[in-house]
């Protein structure tokens, strides 16, 4: 069994800061790419931010200069902080992790449950 689990979202006024983390845990033999996605009312889920095993990242232009993704590879897990939030950063935030279990020799794209981040005066 393979979890994954988001944490840290919230309501944040325009201008300020949020940091989410999101860990996976199981039988996990390795995870490549990291990367977090979010979802807002109405519109399809886009792609925020991702960062590869050793450590290059790619970011959406719409949060560039803003927000940094980083991971811990000994925890299997992946942050984002975000700074200068905006009231089009309002999203469901979701972690995807692509992750090789113990015993398979293929990897797969797991997701977490979602974590809500509301940035409103």
């Amino acid at each position: 069994q393979v979890r994954v689990a988001e944490s840290g979202g919230g309501l944040v006024q325009p201008g300020g800061s949020l940091r989410l983390s999101c860990a996976a845990s199981g039988t996990i033999a390795s995870i490549n790419t990291m990367g977090w996605y979010r979802q807002a009312p109405g519109r399809e889920r886009e792609l925020v931010a991702t960062v590869t095993s050793d450590g290059s990242t790619n970011y959406a232009d719409s949060v560039k200069g803003r927000v940094t993704i980083s991971r811990d590879n000994a925890k299997n897990t992946v942050y984002l902080q975000m700074n200068s939030l905006k009231p089009e950063d309002t999203a469901v935030y979701y972690c995807n992790a692509d992750i090789v279990r113990f015993g398979r020799s293929v990897s797969l794209h797991y997701w977490g449950q979602g974590t809500q981040v509301t940035v409103s005066s």
